[in-house]
């Protein structure tokens, strides 16, 4: 038997499989119940024959990086499986989840609910679907006797919703691995193989105002007014970053964006006869894949200095908030046509490259292992959104398209 037609046969185990998944509420923040499905995920694939460690993040580093969130230990899964092969090829899925909001239609947002060829819930296309393709591969490769042309290599990692540096960025750093080319589940699907992403930019901006009655306010300074005054001034930068631009693979120009206020509050003591003293509001910056996030924010924070001294008493702090680097890879390699040639073969279609808007965990691999990395996996729809969703028969040829490579690609 081969691979892709264990896959075919094995349909409702995958689906099952992935609403085991989809039950364990992995939601980050804060992180709930990361023991439970990395004990899940460490069975799945020591069944399968890997090699498996189950890694907890130390106390020591959460508390210096995550002090409120000590309750809610980290975890990440690294699995090897030793082909006896000269290289090794790296599988890459989180397994957290946004916060859930909005009525669902389809179930309960952790039901895992199955209804004509699709299956709903959080986390479904982000991307615990991606986990469940990468596991049903190595499975079917190991049902059916087939040896990969490489070692395999997985892991399963923490926090990528939030900034992935106890997810996988710790497994790069500390994880011992032993890649020679990665997969990161997401950033591609369909007929599109992702060669890079964006990187992002988030700080929050904070306006200094001074509290005064609210039937004198000549007396004081209102924040909130110097706030939109600043507001509109980014409208000039929204403009100059316009002017840049980045040609994808498939041809597609993208430019820098800028989001304002996704987060924005008063001060403390607000009230509606009271001149608001502070107010603030959160900036999302993009950064194209040519880009390098510390130049991104140096730009930023210069072009902010230099509006808000163009304002009347207006006194901002600016505080970081995070940052994710971008990457991108020439295309141009036996790897990227290997995977673009096994999407063309299993969907039956031509394929093509693409980069992401969003940002993953694809710059992890590609920027500090150093090694080719492309994103790819089974998607779904409405990502973060109510109904998430993915097709079971995508899960089905993500993981077809996974063991094709791993058969037809020599390294």
């Amino acid at each position: 038997m081969t691979p892709a037609r264990y896959l075919a046969r094995h349909q409702a185990e995958l689906v099952r499989f992935l609403q085991q998944l989809v039950r364990l509420r992995t939601v980050n923040p804060p992180g709930e119940n990361y023991g439970d499905i990395t004990r899940l995920l460490a069975d799945s694939l020591s069944s399968i024959g890997m090699n498996v460690r189950r890694v907890p993040v130390s106390r020591a580093l959460q508390k210096r990086l995550q002090p409120d969130q000590l309750d809610y230990p980290r975890y990440n899964v690294i699995g090897f499986w030793d082909a006896g092969a000269k290289k090794t090829l790296h599988f890459n899925a989180h397994f957290d989840v946004v916060p859930v909001s909005g009525q669902w239609r389809h179930g309960s947002p952790f039901s895992g609910t199955v209804d004509k060829g699709w299956i709903y819930g959080r986390g479904t296309s982000d991307m615990k679907g991606a986990i469940a393709s990468i596991v049903f591969a190595l499975k079917a490769l190991r049902a059916t006797g087939t040896k990969p042309n490489f070692n395999l290599e997985v892991s399963f990692t923490a926090d990528e919703e939030t900034d992935s540096t106890l997810g996988t960025g710790w497994v790069t750093e500390h994880g011992r691995l032993r890649a020679d080319y990665a997969i990161v589940g997401e950033g591609g699907e369909g007929d599109a193989v992702c060669c890079g992403h964006n990187g992002v930019v988030w700080l929050n901006v904070r306006v200094h105002g001074r509290a005064a009655h609210g039937s004198t306010p000549e007396a004081g300074i209102n924040a909130l007014e110097k706030m939109s005054a600043l507001v509109l001034a980014l409208g000039e930068y929204k403009e100059i970053l316009a002017r840049r631009k980045f040609r994808t693979p498939d041809g597609q120009i993208r430019t820098p964006t800028l989001n304002l206020g996704g987060v924005f509050a008063s001060g403390e003591g607000g009230k509606i006869n009271t001149v608001p003293a502070a107010a603030s509001f959160s900036i999302d910056r993009r950064v194209l894949p040519d880009e390098t996030v510390a130049a991104a924010e140096r730009d930023l924070r210069a072009f902010l200095k230099q509006a808000a001294a163009k304002i009347p008493h207006c006194r901002i702090t600016v505080e970081k908030v995070s940052d994710n680097h971008s990457c991108y890879r020439d295309p141009a390699t036996p790897f990227a046509e290997a995977l673009r040639a096994s999407v063309a073969r299993v969907r039956r279609k031509p394929a093509k490259f693409c980069v992401s808007t969003g940002f993953n965990d694809m710059h992890f691999f590609a920027n500090v292992r150093r090694i080719p990395t492309l994103g790819y996996g089974p998607g779904g729809e409405n990502y973060h959104a109510v109904d998430e969703r993915a097709k079971v028969k995508d899960l089905i040829e993500a993981a077809t398209i996974y063991t094709d490579l791993l058969t037809t690609f020599r390294g």
